[in-house]
Formats: C-alpha cells, sequence, structure tokens
C-alpha cells in the first residue's frame, strides 16, 4: 500500500473503496470483502444511504478499526452549524463508531457561510468525534478562502481522471499541504474503452483501469476511491502494488485531460473556473 502523510503524521492509503450507489447487503459483502483484500481507506457519505451497512460490515470485520481510515461527508442540506453537529452524530451511530477518520463538506452551499459550517466541523475535532476535516467539489477560489478559515483543512475530494483536467486544483492541494481524492477515478467505466490506455495496459500486464488507478496514485497528492460492488472488480482494482508506470506513459495520461469531460456536474454544482 501507498500512503500519503499528514503534517501530523496521519497516513491516508492512497487507494480507498468507494461505496457510493451500493446498498442494502451487497454493502455490507462488498465492504467486508474490500477490507478482506486489503482495503484500509473507506469512503461514504449522509447521502449514500449505506452509512449503517458499512458500519455494520466494519464492526463484523477482523480488522481493528483503528487501522482504517474512515471517510464520511455531510450533504449540502446539512451544512448550519446546528444541522452539522446533529447529522454528523447520526452518522457515526450508523456507522458504529466514536470516531470517524475525515469529515467532508459533500458540496459547496452559499445558503450556508463556511465560517459557519467549518467552525462547527472544528468543534466535531476537539470533541474528538472527528480527527481531520476536509471539503468535496470545492473550486481553487473556494479552497482558498476555507483555507483562510481552517487552516487545517486537508482534502478536497472531486471527480479525476485522465479525461478531465485538474491541474488547477492539484497546485493549490501541492500549494496548501492537502490531498486531493479522487472520485469516478475510471470515468466510469470510460477508461476501458480507450484504446490508447487498453494499449499501455497491455506493456504491463494490466487492464486500462489498473494503468488508470497507478497513474493516479504515483501523483504526490493524489487518492483514489473506485468503486466496486463486486469481488473481482474490488481485487483487480486493489491489484496495482506490483508495477510503476515508465515516464512517457505517465506523459501520455497525463495529456489526455484535452478532451475534458466532466461527468458530475449537478445544478448545484459551483462555477468549476
Amino acid at each position: 500500500m501507498l500512503y500519503w502523510t499528514a503534517q501530523n503524521e496521519t497516513k491516508v492509503p492512497k487507494l480507498g473503496f468507494g461505496t457510493w450507489l451500493i446498498k442494502g447487503p451487497q454493502c455490507i459483502k462488498a465492504v467486508r470483502t474490500a477490507l478482506e483484500i486489503g482495503y484500509r481507506h473507506i469512503d461514504t457519505a449522509q447521502i449514500y444511504g449505506n452509512e449503517a451497512e458499512v458500519g455494520e460490515a466494519i464492526s463484523a470485520s477482523d480488522v481493528d478499526r483503528e487501522k482504517i481510515f474512515l471517510v464520511t461527508k455531510v450533504w449540502r442540506d446539512s451544512l448550519s452549524s446546528e444541522n452539522i453537529l446533529s447529522s454528523t452524530e447520526e452518522s457515526l451511530k450508523k456507522l458504529k463508531t466514536d470516531y470517524v477518520d475525515l469529515l467532508l463538506i459533500h458540496w459547496p452551499d452559499p445558503r450556508f457561510p463556511l465560517q459557519e459550517t467549518l467552525s462547527a466541523m472544528q468543534s466535531l475535532v476537539k470533541r474528538q468525534k472527528i480527527k481531520m476535516i476536509g471539503v468535496s467539489n470545492f473550486p481553487v477560489e473556494l479552497i482558498e478562502i476555507s483555507k483562510k478559515i481552517a487552516p487545517e483543512l486537508i482534502c478536497n475530494q472531486v471527480e479525476y481522471h485522465p479525461f478531465l483536467d485538474q491541474r488547477a486544483i492539484l497546485k493549490a492541494m501541492g500549494t496548501h499541504n492537502m490531498f486531493m481524492t479522487a472520485y469516478s477515478p475510471l470515468a466510469r467505466n470510460r477508461v476501458f474503452k480507450n484504446k490508447t490506455l487498453q494499449k499501455i495496459g497491455e506493456k504491463y500486464s494490466k487492464t486500462a483501469g489498473q494503468v488508470v488507478l497507478r497513474w493516479l496514485i504515483e501523483q504526490k497528492n493524489v487518492v483514489a476511491i473506485p468503486k466496486a460492488a463486486k469481488q473481482k472488480h474490488a481485487q483487480s482494482n486493489f491489484d496495482i502494488f506490483d508495477f510503476k508506470l515508465k515516464e512517457p506513459d505517465r506523459l501520455i495520461l497525463g495529456s489526455m485531460h484535452s478532451q475534458n469531460q466532466r461527468l458530475v456536474d449537478p445544478e448545484w454544482a459551483p462555477d468549476w473556473d
């Protein structure tokens, strides 16, 4: 496993397990299987409707809670100070844990002042309900504002894959000693259809998806959280620690962003530029 190390020496596994759209018994099985495979970074969110299942899977696992980096997110309608506190307490109960390692604002929402939201999250850190705070789907401008309010802000989770240019956010992550978590890292399976990625994969006896995940985690401040409901896909995503990409191949992947295919852009999304 590769890790991103925070200034407080916290180690974040650079490959995590995403749970979006995985619910019910399937979610319990998928998370338990992921932990058996070797994943130690589990990502969920209040809006996913599966925190209870994730919590059940972790509780039933042979892996100690302290060895799991657990992430959840506060939904955009719960960003008032009061709702941050109450919804996080509810998340902890569902997750069957006393704390989460990282709590994120799922989407920015101008109805709620960042000062109020981040201050509430800071209070949760002081109460040891959460270890670290971060955001998701924040453009650079909002990162700059947020860091002035909460200098300890550690993460921005955004869509990132070879077909989307995220160089501006990556630069901001480096400047502020933060890490980017890449969601939809396989571009909702579009990477498997790309002939260039297929050919690169053949050179390493790997799939296009494995090449992309390796490219992501080899980047200094990037963590990836592919989703996989089936065991064979979870295992395939995890089998990326036995090879390294050569520089020419990294450059090819890094040049594909000109396609600029943003796949997640709801009506409430911020101005990405």
